[in-house]
Formats: C-alpha cells, sequence, structure tokens
C-alpha cells in the first residue's frame, strides 16, 4: 500500500534540494536546539524558566512558588544550568538564579500562544 506522503512521480527536484540545502542550519546547533526542546519538555522546567524571566530567586523561594521540595527544584536548575539556560550568583549561603539570557523567554511564550490555538 502506497504512503499517501510519497510522490508519484520519482524525480528529484535538484534545484530546490540545493537552495534547502544551503538555508539549512548545520548538524550542530539543530542538535542543540533539540537538546533545548528536550529539556523544555518537562512543564517544571517550564515554569521554573518563566518564574525567573520576571526575577532573580533562590531556590527557597522557587520550591515554594511550584510547591515542590527544595531537592527537586535544586535537581531541575542543575539541568538548567548545565544547558546554558539559568545562571546563578551566591550570596552568603543563599544562591539566587536568573535566566542566562532572555532568548529562551521568547520560545516559552510562542510555545504558551500555539498551545492556546
Amino acid at each position: 500500500m502506497k504512503n499517501r506522503y510519497e510522490c508519484d512521480v520519482r524525480r528529484i527536484n535538484r534545484t530546490a534540494v540545493k537552495e534547502a540545502r544551503a538555508r539549512m542550519l548545520g548538524d550542530g546547533p539543530l542538535r542543540k536546539a533539540a537538546g533545548s526542546f528536550r529539556l523544555l519538555g518537562d512543564p517544571t522546567r517550564i515554569m521554573l524558566l518563566h518564574a525567573l524571566s520576571h526575577r532573580e530567586l533562590c531556590v527557597c523561594d522557587l520550591a515554594n512558588l511550584l510547591s515542590m521540595s527544595q531537592s527537586a527544584i535544586s535537581h531541575q536548575l542543575a539541568m538548567l544550568r548545565g544547558a546554558n539556560l539559568v545562571k546563578f550568583k551566591k550570596e552568603g549561603k543563599i544562591a539566587y538564579y536568573s535566566l542566562k539570557d532572555r532568548h529562551i523567554l521568547g520560545i516559552i511564550k510562542a510555545g504558551a500562544r500555539h498551545a492556546n490555538e
């Protein structure tokens, strides 16, 4: 049985393929983007990033905000730090977290808009 998405004519448009190939991002950036999207697939991490888009917060604040344990929040923050999405600064014994850059907020907002369509 033929897949309905297959071409009826087996003819490669070499110009179209060459043009598409020239415009594609490299393998490295696309793999990094896929890794970021995997991280963003977790609702807790999305909520953490969204909360940190408003102001820097410590683990205690984030745990209270999301009604989760501090260890669970710390684990999620470690993953986000490893992906270069958040940063922290220490003030005494307290670590305050914030977004590494604001680009990720655009992705989160676009995802939320898309989900509401």
